[in-house]
This record gives structure tokens, sequence and C-alpha cells, in this order.
């Protein structure tokens, strides 16, 4: 599997089928408005978390992909993904709104994606995420849980890479966001850095947690 990150909260995994077909996924595409560059790539598969502009730019995306933004349980080229609800903000969704996690299924791992996530997860959604092999989580602040709350979330999950997202990069505009040094700084963690991770179920770590941030 590969994953190559496209901004914000926006990757593209890549994985194949069982004819040895790739399949290719993208996650919440932003808009141009946020001073990014703009995704530009074909999927057959899209899923947004939410319906804010700045992650369900969906018409950037080439193809003809299935687009999944609801939750529920779903199968597109032997991927099995499942969005799970849960919310933007820390008060019932009264601010942000409602926002949905998703947990990938490709090539034998689990990939989740969690999306704008504004709280620690309850029992039921811990549950539903068992398994997760690479956690993307965003971790910015603000709008999302903070640095502190995305290592509790961390500890709830137990995944064995962690890639950040949703944080503050060079020429982020109309967002007010936390760098990733806080981040780093909290979960204590010595990253690695990589311009497009390259994956095999093998190649997990079996002990101490990864965390991966992209150049």
């Amino acid at each position: 599997m590969n994953i190559t990150y496209l901004g914000h909260s926006c990757f593209k995994i890549q994985g194949k089928d069982i004819k040895g077909e790739t399949v290719t996924l993208i996650t919440d595409p932003f808009d141009k408005e946020y001073g990014l560059k703009v995704p530009n790539t074909e999927a057959d598969i899209i899923t947004v978390s939410h319906q804010h502009k700045d992650h369900n730019n969906v018409k950037a995306i080439k193809g003809d992909p299935y687009i999944i933004d609801t939750a529920g349980e779903y199968e597109v080229k032997d991927t099995f993904i499942q969005g799970i609800d849960a919310l933007h903000d820390g008060q019932s969704g009264k601010d942000l709104g409602n926002n949905i996690i998703y947990r990938i299924s490709i090539e034998d791992m689990v990939v989740t994606h969690l999306g704008d996530l504004g709280h620690v997860l309850d029992t039921k959604q811990i549950e539903r995420l068992e398994g997760t092999d690479i956690l993307m989580i965003p971790v910015g602040g603000n709008t999302t849980i903070d640095a502190k709350k995305a290592v509790e979330v961390i500890n709830q999950i137990e995944p064995r890479i962690i890639i950040p997202m949703h944080y503050k990069v060079p020429n982020l505009k109309n967002m007010d966001i936390d760098g990733i040094e806080k981040f780093i700084k909290e979960i204590g963690i010595k990253p690695t850095e990589e311009e497009k991770l390259k994956i095999n179920k093998k190649d997990l770590p079996a002990e101490d947690m990864e965390l991966v941030i992209f150049k």
C-alpha cells in the first residue's frame, strides 16, 4: 500500500484488489481558498468526513469515483469501508456539526481517518476502530481536537503508525490552527519523515508506535 499526503486532511491511499489492479482512494479533498495546491488526481473512491469546503471538494478529483459521505458499510473494488458517526466538536455537535470517521480495510491492513474529530472517543467508537494499523488524526486544535486530546485518542485506539493531519503548514490560509510542533512535543515520539509511505502488513511496527510526518 502507498500513502501520499496531499495536504490538510487529504490523502491518496493506493492498494491492490484481489485481481492485482490498483485501487485509489482519496480522503477529504479541499478547496482552493485555503491556499494549498488542490489535489489533481484520479480516484476510484472518495471519502468525505463532513460538508465543509476544506474537506468536500470532490469535483477536483478526476475519474468516476464512488463518493462516500455518510455513515454505513461499503465495499468498492475489494476495499471495505466503515463510516462511523462522530462529532466535529465537544459540544454535541452544536458548534460545528457532525463528523464521520472512516475505517478503511485495504491490502489486509486497516487505515482509520478520523476526519475533523472534535472529542475523545466513546466506548462504542473505540470498539468499532479495533484493529487499526494506521491512524490519520487531526492535531491542530481550534476546530478539531488539539495535541493533548489527540494523544488521548491515540491511546484509545493504539495504532501501529500515527499520521497527523489538519495542522498549520506554510501557505495555509483562512484557518487558525496549531503547527505540528505542539503535537510532536506532546506525544514524545521522534518522527520519521517520508515523501510517500510505502508499507506492507509485515512492515508494520510490532511493538512501539511509529510517528510519520510527510515532507
